[in-house]
């Protein structure tokens, strides 16, 4: 009898508009999920940003990192100082990165599951709907 083959976890590749930032991620995707707070409005310049986490230790840049911004007392942005694009976002001690799915190239397979800050998203864009199960 053989024991079964060991799953190894998908390589996903992404990184800035630019190109100077690039990474790969591995490990099981966790809550891929939209947010509407005024932050994550003001720094797409867009009604929403699309996210999904990895975990932290499954990241590897293959390029020089983002450049970072604080924009809660514990928890920075990531985001390409060429280019401008947001490439991620990390909570201080966190054992997760949560990734833009732009950053991943929008894979059909991380379709958003919910929204958050919904009390101040667009009004004339359909809100994604919770499809948590």
């Amino acid at each position: 009898m053989t024991s079964p083959t060991p799953v190894t976890p998908t390589a996903r590749h992404g990184g800035c508009q630019c190109g100077a930032i690039r990474f790969t991620v591995t490990g099981e995707p966790d809550y891929p999920h939209t947010c509407s707070c005024r932050d994550c409005q003001t720094l797409s310049g867009g009604p929403m940003m699309a996210w999904v986490s990895f975990p932290l230790d499954s990241l590897t840049w293959s390029s020089t990192g983002p450049t970072w911004h604080y924009t809660w007392p514990d928890s920075k942005r990531g985001f390409c100082p060429s280019c401008g694009s947001q490439v991620c976002a990390l909570d201080d001690g966190a054992t997760s990165i949560t990734l833009t799915l732009p950053a991943l190239g929008n894979p059909p397979d991380l379709v958003p599951v919910n929204q958050s800050f919904r009390e101040t998203a667009a009004p004339w864009l359909p809100q994604v709907p919770d499809t948590r199960t």
